[in-house]
């Protein structure tokens, strides 16, 4: 008995019995996942692992705790872990276990979506390129070469979390698998060869014997063994294909991705609350938010074509690992009063009854349980209802939720959270000599030759396909060509112009006749190919045509995305301006040469004795290299590199990439709002910012990947740029606002301590600094009364009290938080009979 202690206390000091013996299990039915045996409400966020460092990962993971997640979401991507065909990687950013483990940690479950198919604007929608070329391969449709890929990769990761017990049938935190995605959307392309292909998806992914139910998002055929869900910005009237299955919802868009080119999308949280709510009311039990953390496309992982390397998507977590508010505090508030609804709604189905024109009363009713759900979806008018013979305010867009059919504990129009104004701080010349200096002086660049520089180099009759030639090994193939032209030639006798016409499939184009830039062009997220017209002059003899073509991400969407083209492919014309002769080039012997010298070098790591070192830099010319040393800021605010005066490339901090940069590409100039109505379906061009500017200027760097000293900074400029004009910037939180009235519910917070004393409690206003070290140091606005505009632009009212600047300053400086009534009885009444409102804006130290 002594030796089986012995061996039992061993087992537990490894943790063994911890994570085999007691394994969870996952079932469903129709209204929800059951979790050992009790249906569960789960609020789920995407976090994707490589578009964050590790050492971001727990700060991330336990904000998205923090907001009331339950779940975190994430793809796995093929192409980041077997880059080349079985040899695998799962190190650093790619660390999918150690990802994992750490939600577990935090006591949260996950959600593992394997595809292996993500779309996600990432490179080639997660495939990897080799999967191209090997024969007789179509993607996603019922052929065997592509079966036996698929199905090997999905079962190396199947088995990598079950070696490491990951599942929860194995007491691991992993609760659903998604197999196939999107698929629905674009099947109907792939004829009947569709069907049978996800019947094969289903039956593979089963076959795994995960101990977990799997999920196949937009796929309304769905086999019985998955379970179908919803995408989109809203999901409140979608029906899985089967009674037997719950209301699911996989992809709730936080906001929009950002193309180069293009305007800052963003969406209102009052909007998606009002979305997450109408889904709840209506049935559904599981909700994710994509993104909850976008993060960044460092290195050339980035799809579209044209996505940006930041992938910030305007969650509730940003870019830079910040809370967004009060877009995090709000879905927080709503989560909370959803919870606070649980026990009834898993207990019954929803009554759903008409209230009036566009009015909705949702009712989850057992014995003892009653919690209900009133919304109004008139885009325009406020209204006011009766329910269970009360009388509600219901904002038009909105949702109220009810706890106890009785009484309003959030109002999902009524946002009670605080509001942070985030700015980026940066460095120059005055506010740090030392860190400015770095940037100033001590540049080192490569030339980086026009045209064929490699002795691997070949050449080939007629134009090749970009991708098929470089195998996305690099972004950039050069097509060069020596052409003769005779004195006697049409181009030269009335000493005209000549034109050189080139057709390519995009997605940016360069071209250098005789060694020169002699013009450009590119394409957009809408339409990738390029066609340019470049005026040249030729001399008598050997003319040279280098073209340069670049990729900037390759397709990662639609049906047959995977055949998309890219490169020049035609025709390539020289035409006379004056005596319209014309001479196809495009059947002509190319010269080729897949990707650049310096990339051949190995420049971007900064070594190498190539640098040249001269108090003239050359500036403003393309294809150069540039390097220089840098301290990294002081602090531990997030950093980000001010791109201001390039033109377009890669940027390389310590060897890594922070991705690419192209910051003269600037988004149109109209279509953007200052301020967004939130009433009313949401598109992903309603709400637009930042419009004539460009379209990304700052560029994550993050800061595990830095020294205090002796960093070092590696560009490549393809276009022409200054790089002593690049900056540092440093994120950080400029003012504090929060913007209640006097019809606000009470904090949801209060709610259980309501129930237990009876007694009810008035709106509040509570502020909160963002970091534990910090305090209130400063009120730069208050007014109670009838107080306009938003957080950073506060003005007063027609009515004002004259206590309130006073009252909040005592209440709130000097510490962390403060929380202030929202009544006449702390302020005075200013103006009577009017609803009145209170607006703060604070500074944090």
């Amino acid at each position: 008995m002594r030796e089986r202690m012995l061996f039992i206390l061993s087992l537990l000091a490894l943790g063994v019995l911890a994570t085999t013996s007691f394994g969870a299990n996952i079932t469903y039915d129709h209204r929800a996942l059951v979790i050992d045996g009790q249906r569960r409400v789960l609020i789920s966020g995407s976090i994707h692992y490589p578009r964050s460092t590790p050492d971001m990962w727990p700060d991330l993971i336990q904000k998205s705790k923090d907001g009331g997640l339950d779940v975190i979401e994430t793809y796995v991507f093929w192409n980041l872990h077997e880059p080349v065909q079985n040899k695998y990687d799962f190190e650093g950013r790619k660390d999918l276990v150690k990802f994992i483990k750490l939600v577990a940690e935090a006591g949260l479950y996950a959600h593992l979506r394997i595809g292996p198919y993500v779309c996600a604007e990432w490179n080639y929608g997660g495939f990897p390129l080799w999967l191209h070329f090997i024969p007789g391969i179509k993607f996603r449709t019922d052929n065997e070469p592509f079966k036996v890929e698929m199905k090997q990769f999905t079962a190396k990761i199947v088995d990598m979390m079950k070696q490491e017990n990951l599942y929860a049938s194995q007491g691991g935190p992993i609760i659903l698998s998604q197999i196939e995605n999107e698929y629905g959307n674009i099947d109907s392309a792939y004829g009947s060869a569709a069907k049978t292909y996800i019947n094969w998806a289903a039956s593979m992914a089963t076959s795994l014997d995960t101990g977990v139910p799997w999920v196949m998002c937009q796929q309304a055929d769905a086999p019985d063994s998955m379970i179908n869900t919803c995408n989109g910005f809203y999901c409140d009237q979608f029906t899985p294909n089967s009674a037997k299955k719950p209301k699911m919802w996989t992809e709730n868009w936080t906001g929009w991705f950002l193309p180069f080119g293009g305007a800052v999308p963003y969406r209102p949280v009052e909007d998606i609350a009002f979305a997450v709510a109408r889904f709840f009311q209506r049935g559904g039990t599981f909700q994710n938010y994509y993104m909850y953390h976008g993060g960044t496309n460092f290195g050339r992982t980035t799809g579209g074509p044209f996505i940006a390397t930041s992938y910030d998507y305007d969650a509730p977590i940003d870019e830079y690992g910040h809370l967004r508010q009060p877009k995090w505090g709000h879905l927080k508030d709503l989560h909370k009063a959803i919870k606070l609804c649980e026990q009834a709604m898993v207990a019954t189905d929803p009554t759903i009854t008409s209230l009036g024109s566009n009015l909705e009363a949702s009712v989850y009713k057992t014995s003892g349980l009653c919690a209900a759900f009133l919304a109004n979806v008139d885009t325009q008018s406020d209204t006011t209802v009766n329910f269970n013979g009360n009388s509600y305010h219901l904002p038009a867009w909105s949702v109220s939720i009810l706890p106890d059919c009785k009484n309003v504990v959030l109002n999902t129009a009524k946002i009670n959270s605080v509001a942070i104004i985030p700015k980026f701080i940066r460095q120059s010349s005055e506010d740090d000599v030392d860190a400015s200096e770095a940037f100033l002086s001590g540049w080192s660049w490569f030339n980086e030759p026009v045209g064929i520089s490699s002795n691997n180099a070949f050449m080939k009759l007629g134009l090749f396909e970009q991708i098929n030639t470089t195998a996305d090994q690099s972004d950039y193939l050069w097509y060069s060509l020596r052409t003769d032209i005779h004195g006697n030639e049409p181009f030269l006798q009335d000493g005209s112009q000549t034109v050189l016409h080139v057709e390519s499939l995009g997605h940016v184009l360069h071209a250098f006749i005789n060694g020169k830039l002699a013009g450009s062009g590119k394409g957009n997220s809408g339409n990738a190919k390029v066609s340019i017209q470049v005026p040249t002059t030729l001399i008598p003899g050997k003319n040279r045509i280098d073209l340069l073509s670049l990729t900037v991400g390759l397709q990662n969407y639609g049906a047959f995305f995977d055949e998309s083209g890219a490169g020049v492919t035609g025709p390539v014309k020289l035409q006379g301006v004056k005596n319209g002769s014309t001479i196809d080039l495009s059947s002509q012997q190319w010269t080729y040469q897949v990707g650049l010298k310096g990339e051949a070098l190995g420049l971007s790591r900064g070594g190498n004795s190539v640098w040249v070192s001269d108090p003239t830099l050359p500036k403003e010319q393309p294809l150069i290299w540039y390097k220089t040393n840098f301290d990294a800021p002081s602090g531990s605010n997030p950093i980000a590199l001010d791109f201001t005066g390039m033109g377009k490339g890669e940027a390389w901090v310590n060897g890594q990439s922070i991705g690419r940069y192209w910051p003269t590409y600037t988004a149109p100039s109209g279509g953007c709002t200052n301020s967004c109505n939130y009433r009313g379906p949401y598109k992903s061009y309603k709400c637009l910012k930042n419009c004539g500017k460009p379209s990304q200027q700052l560029y994550h760097v993050p800061r595990s990947w830095l020294q205090p000293s002796g960093n070092t900074l590696v560009l490549f400029e393809e276009m022409g740029g200054d790089p002593t004009q690049i900056s540092f910037a440093t994120r950080e939180v400029g003012s504090l606002c929060s913007h209640v009235s006097e019809s606000h519910p009470q904090p949801v917070d209060m709610w259980r301590s309501d129930q237990k004393t009876g007694r009810r409690t008035g709106p509040m206003l509570s502020l909160e600094c963002p970091f534990p070290s910090q305090i209130i140091s400063s009120i730069k606005f208050a007014s109670f009364g009838t107080p306009q505009g938003t957080c950073g632009s506060f003005s007063h009212g027609r009515c004002s009290s004259t206590r309130v600047l006073s009252i909040i300053q005592k209440a709130c400086i000097g510490s962390k938080s403060c929380s202030v009534g929202v009544s006449i009885d702390t302020f005075g009444d200013p103006c009577a009979g009017v609803t009145k409102s209170l607006a703060v804006e604070a500074s944090c130290t």
